[in-house]
């Protein structure tokens, strides 16, 4: 059986004092040497390295978040400047459903196209032109659902189709050899 030894607290001599991260002075904050001089550091693409912006990761909770928000906002923009064109709100619907399936990470990939209908439905409220009560929203909801159905499945089909692509791209990555350098 295993004994593992825990640190105790009240001993001083064992307690190590906080250092300050050291800072190399021939280093810019930014990492990279300075050129000349003491003159600003070139830009990246002078230097040959290729800038890549960072792409957000969102979990599969966070996708969907996401594509909710995008689309109750998108049907809001298409109520206010359209007139509640159920086109306008579908053509939204196209990018913000792709966006969170470039966006979500790769262990989530299945909740894109799982999140996208649902964002579909939660956003098309404003424009469903339901008016009364509570039953009457209701319907108006499902009539906006079924008769534009052809844009909730387009915007399905984009996010499962890069959904598949990613976990291509990902299995052929994690199969290749590694090259060695």
């Amino acid at each position: 059986m295993e004994h593992y030894k825990t640190r105790s607290v009240d001993h001083p001599q064992r307690q190590q004092p906080e250092r300050a991260p050291l800072r190399r002075p021939d280093r810019p904050i930014g990492g990279v040497p300075a050129q000349g001089g003491g003159g600003r550091p070139r830009p990246a693409a002078a230097r040959g390295v290729r800038v890549r912006m960072p792409r957000p990761r969102l979990t599969g909770l966070g996708g969907g978040l996401f594509a909710c928000v995008a689309m109750t906002l998108a049907g809001g923009v298409s109520w206010l400047l359209f007139g509640g064109s159920l086109l306008a709100y579908g053509l939204l619907f196209l990018p913000v459903a792709a966006a969170t399936a470039l966006w979500v990470r790769p262990a989530d990939l299945i909740t894109a196209p799982i999140s996208a209908p649902i964002a579909f439905a939660a956003g098309v409220w404003p424009i469903s032109g339901g008016s009364g009560g509570f039953g009457a929203e209701v319907m108006g909801i499902v009539s906006a659902l079924s008769l534009h159905a052809g844009w909730l499945y387009g915007g399905t089909l984009v996010s499962a189709l890069i959904v598949v692509v990613r976990k291509a791209v990902l299995i052929s990555r994690r199969r290749l050899p590694r090259r060695t350098a």
